[in-house]
């Protein structure tokens, strides 16, 4: 039994579903989102709440019943209240700015990054942190990943694109032949 999976996704208000042939639309404030189920499961709406369910004991339908529930809640958080990653980027003269859907960066190196941000994703940056937000959290994390990988932080002086939960561990620096 997936502990995951037996538990209902619940149907906040002015958020509507719809499951036909496997594949499950969810219509939210913050956009639509849409996605097919594997084979494996079998989703169904109850008054307020989605079940999901396997079609059989197969071990594979076992395995795909929670994966299936999580991406149906994610869905449904999505179009309620939407995902936010933050990332904070440290280094002199590091700067970051959001122009339209391009994401402008100076992270050090001798031209600027312009970042184009897919549909649906949007960055706000306060002082030295950028703040990706959308409604999928697939692409949030996924955008904050390809922004993070263009200066990963070093680990002597921290410098870099970083997480705002993550945290560095830190090397010494060189002993420069002392104690010989």
């Amino acid at each position: 039994m997936s502990r995951i999976g037996k538990v209902p996704v619940n149907i906040p208000e002015k958020v509507e579903v719809k499951i036909t042939d496997g594949v499950v639309t969810v219509k939210g404030a913050k956009g639509t989102l849409t996605a097919k189920l594997n084979d494996q499961v079998v989703a169904e709406i109850v008054g307020k709440q989605i079940n999901v369910k396997p079609i059989n004991d197969s071990t594979i339908a076992r395995s795909q019943w929670g994966t299936a529930r999580t991406q149906i809640n994610n869905m449904v958080v999505g179009v309620s209240t939407g995902f936010v990653k933050s990332l904070e980027f440290n280094g002199v003269g590091y700067k970051a700015a959001v122009s339209g859907t391009t994401l402008n960066l100076s992270l050090g190196y001798s031209h600027p990054i312009d970042y184009i941000l897919p549909v649906g994703i949007t960055a706000k940056v306060t002082k030295n942190q950028i703040d990706i937000e959308g409604s999928n959290k697939e692409l949030v994390g996924q955008v904050a990943a390809k922004v993070r990988s263009f200066r990963k932080p070093e680990p002597y002086k921290g410098k870099g694109v970083k997480y705002t939960d993550e945290t560095i561990i830190r090397k010494a620096g060189k002993a420069g032949g002392k104690g010989k």
